[in-house]
């Protein structure tokens, strides 16, 4: 992959990125939060945005969105296949929303 294709894929998840988050915001702001892991205020900011900043701001070649947690136990309740997903993800939802709820303290 080629340098200048990365930055393409980067804008292009930056993009997708923020139109993502204006929707969520927009269809439920405090769930959108809590998802996002953004502030109130920046969830005011995003929505505000017009369709001609956010082809500004995806435009940048740095990613927009990280990976919201390091927790090493998260990733692999995620990427056990041997477990059903569906209760290995709700553990993983249960741990992540305790780290965020220490993150507010």
């Amino acid at each position: 992959m080629t340098s200048t294709h990365l930055i393409e894929e980067i804008r292009d998840a930056n993009l997708s990125y923020l139109l993502l988050a204006q929707q969520l915001i927009r269809e439920d702001r405090a769930e959108a939060v809590v998802r996002l892991g953004i502030s109130e205020g920046t969830a005011e900011l995003l929505d505000q945005l017009t369709t001609a900043q956010v082809l500004k701001i995806a435009s940048n070649n740095v990613m927009m969105c990280s990976l919201r947690f390091e927790d090493e136990q998260v990733w692999k309740l995620l990427s056990n296949e041997k477990k059903d997903p569906q209760v290995s993800g709700l553990h993983a939802a249960i741990l992540m929303a305790g780290k965020a709820a220490e993150q507010c303290v």
